[in-house]
Formats: C-alpha cells, structure tokens, sequence
C-alpha cells in the first residue's frame, strides 16, 4: 500500500485564500473532499456553523423546511448569531417577527399540518424570542 496523501497546511491556507473550492483543493491534494473539509476545520480555516436549534426547536419535515416561517425563523436566528443575511431576507423576517408579535401571535409547528399562527402564551412567545435575540445583535452591530 502507498502513502497517505497529506495536505500541507501552509498550501491549504493559501488555496483557501485564493478562493479554491473543496471540490478543486480535493482534486488538487488527492484526497476526499470529506479529507479536505477536515483539514479546513484542523487549521481553523472552517466557517462556523450555525446553530437553528433554538429559534426551529422541531424536527420539520421537508416540505416544510423551506416555509415561510422556517426561513423567517432560520434568519432571524443567522442574524442573532451575528451571520450576514441580506437585508431584504432580514427584512422580511423581522416584518414577519414584528406582526406576530404585536399581535400577540406566536406560531407551533406540526409535522402534518406546518407552521400554525396560534394566541402567544402569557409567559411570552417563541417568535417574540427570537425576535428578541435577532434585533439586540443587529441593533448593537
């Protein structure tokens, strides 16, 4: 058996610089592009990935997943970790977020049936949270 190839970290960084994609460093260093992407995340040259968990604390079936509401929320929670989203995208999520709130809606989701607008709870509402989260990062920013 021959050696396992190896990806130069000072190569790698350089590539990455220059814009390659994990499919062009892969096919450049011989290895998988599972191979590169470990390397990225070893010297530190991965972005972090985000987290949804919190603003889409449900497990969404695809056809659901792309929704209105699941974009909304998944955007506000891109903002609320500081991610760039497009203003017009932030937009409409915090227009969407504002509307529900001040009208003392929230929304609950169904694997069946989808995103449901539904009266928020006394003690407050998921939707009015992650609003929370999102504005106090973009106001700060």
């Amino acid at each position: 058996m021959g050696r396992r190839p190896t990806i130069d970290r000072a190569e790698l960084e350089r590539l990455v610089g220059a814009g390659m994609s994990v499919r062009e460093l892969a096919a450049h260093f011989g290895v998988s592009e599972s191979g590169v992407l470990q390397a990225k995340r070893a010297a530190g040259l991965a972005k972090p990935q985000l987290d949804h968990g919190r603003a889409l604390p449900w497990t969404l079936s695809r056809t659901h997943a792309q929704s209105g509401p699941a974009t909304n929320l998944r955007n506000l929670s891109a903002a609320a970790q500081g991610a760039p989203v497009a203003p017009e995208r932030l937009n409409t999520a915090l227009r969407w977020a504002r509307r529900l709130v001040e009208q003392g809606l929230d929304v609950t989701y169904d694997p069946v049936e989808g995103f449901k607008e539904i009266p928020a709870a006394p003690s407050g509402s998921h939707v009015a949270e992650v609003l929370g989260r999102a504005v106090k990062v973009v106001e700060a920013g």
